[in-house]
């Protein structure tokens, strides 16, 4: 049986352009942020795709998380 990360590789996982389009935020944050709130990837499971710490995806991720909240919205 194939872990979920297994899948992930065998299937690619599709990152769409638009969420580069802040530009105050890091490029691996947005691909970070983006596969743990909307994909449900766990840190861990991020971090095996990145061949990082589980520890470093979750600081990267809260970095992404401060900076978009302290960025006023363009409405």
């Amino acid at each position: 049986m194939k872990t979920r990360i297994e899948k992930i590789t065998d299937n690619q996982l599709f990152i769409p352009l638009f969420i580069f389009r802040d530009r105050k935020v890091a490029g691996l944050e947005c691909m970070v942020e983006y596969m743990y709130d909307v994909k449900k990837l766990t840190f861990h499971e991020i971090a095996v795709l990145f061949n990082r710490d589980d520890r470093t995806i979750w600081t990267v991720y809260n970095r992404a998380k401060k900076k978009r909240k302290n960025t006023p919205s363009k409405l």
